[in-house]
């Protein structure tokens, strides 16, 4: 995740700042240079993480709602506007696989239980905090998607589709609109990177505290989890060496996965958690699927992003299988 994340964000930043007048070079520069920068801010402080995360959420949202606002007045005039025709839509099985695709963009949801201990009434809350939060997003993201196809041609959104949005503001708000929408997207993908860091290194020592993962896990590196300075590296490696649409569709891939697994795992232990049953086992089935057709999907239009998939879950497996046959639990 934080691989797609940076490469998102060098994909936005060379249109903003031009570093060596090399669009690719830039591109890896600034990869680099904001995954650096994230890492900086992790072991400087966890208050500062904070804080910029909630900054940054509220710019977000100021940007995307006005960009909402200014787009729909824009698509009065729209000479694209026929292209929202059903006519013009692919077959159902383009239109779900495509979903799948960027099921990734709805990753991060799980995240709102890991503030349960800081909730009042959290059996409450917590299933309206869930609610809430998806059903705007959803709301969001498929009006932004009327609007980007309703702004402009299909060929040029093929043609910027790493900076899209971008563009679709600059029809009503010329080159003004372009910067403002490239600096939200710098924030947003810098915000996520900030944040899975942070996450994600405390996560891994968790997990290896209980044994799960390598106790070296739990080591620590200038007072903080030696599993942030190695999900930095592999971070600028993977994002570095392969293609933005290969990593978004392994991480919908992954996910997809994970969440049969653990819709599953809800399904069978229902009772002690009380669960729906009907609801995750609908969850695992409706993953199993999208997954099985998302694997499909890629491998009609591009097989090294199966064998990308494949070898990621295989290494996965491999790597427990190994772990489980040699380590021994600490006391």
């Amino acid at each position: 995740m934080l691989a797609l994340y940076a490469s998102a964000f060098g994909s936005y930043a060379p249109n903003l700042i031009t570093i060596t007048g090399d669009t690719s070079i830039d591109t890896h520069i600034s990869i680099s240079a904001v995954v650096i920068i994230a890492t900086i801010i992790n072991y400087a402080s966890a208050k500062l993480v904070s804080a910029i995360e909630s900054y940054a959420v509220i710019i977000k949202l100021i940007i995307l709602l006005g960009f909402i606002a200014v787009g729909i007045y824009g698509m009065n005039s729209s000479a694209n506007l026929e292209q929202l025709d059903p006519s013009n839509w692919e077959g159902t099985f383009q239109i779900i696989t495509g979903g799948m695709v960027i099921f990734v963009a709805y990753e991060g949801f799980e995240l709102i239980a890991n503030a349960v201990s800081d909730l009042k009434d959290p059996e409450k809350n917590i299933p309206r905090a869930y609610m809430i939060s998806v059903l705007f997003v959803v709301a969001l993201y498929i009006t932004i998607a009327i609007i980007t196809v309703g702004s402009l041609p299909f060929d040029q959104i093929k043609e910027a589709k790493d900076y899209v949005l971008s563009e679709v503001a600059k029809p009503t708000l010329g080159q003004a609109g372009f910067t403002i929408m490239t600096i939200a997207a710098l924030i947003s993908t810098f915000s996520a990177i900030n944040a899975t860091l942070y996450g994600g290194a405390r996560v891994s020592y968790k997990v290896a505290e209980d044994d799960e993962l390598p106790h070296e896990l739990t080591f620590k590196f200038w007072n903080h989890p030696i599993g942030l300075l190695i999900i930095a590296v592999a971070t600028l490696l993977l994002a570095n060496l392969a293609p933005l649409e290969s990593i978004s569709t392994s991480g919908s891939a992954g996910f997809l996965l994970l969440f049969a697994v653990v819709n599953y795992i809800a399904f069978k232990q229902h009772k002690k958690l009380g669960a729906n049953k009907i609801i995750t086992l609908l969850g695992t089935v409706l993953c199993v699927v999208a997954f099985v057709m998302l694997v499909i999907q890629q491998s009609q239009g591009s097989l090294s992003g199966v064998i990308i998939i494949a070898s990621i879950i295989a290494a996965c497996f491999i790597m427990e299988y190994w772990y489980k046959r040699t380590e021994k639990p600490t006391s």
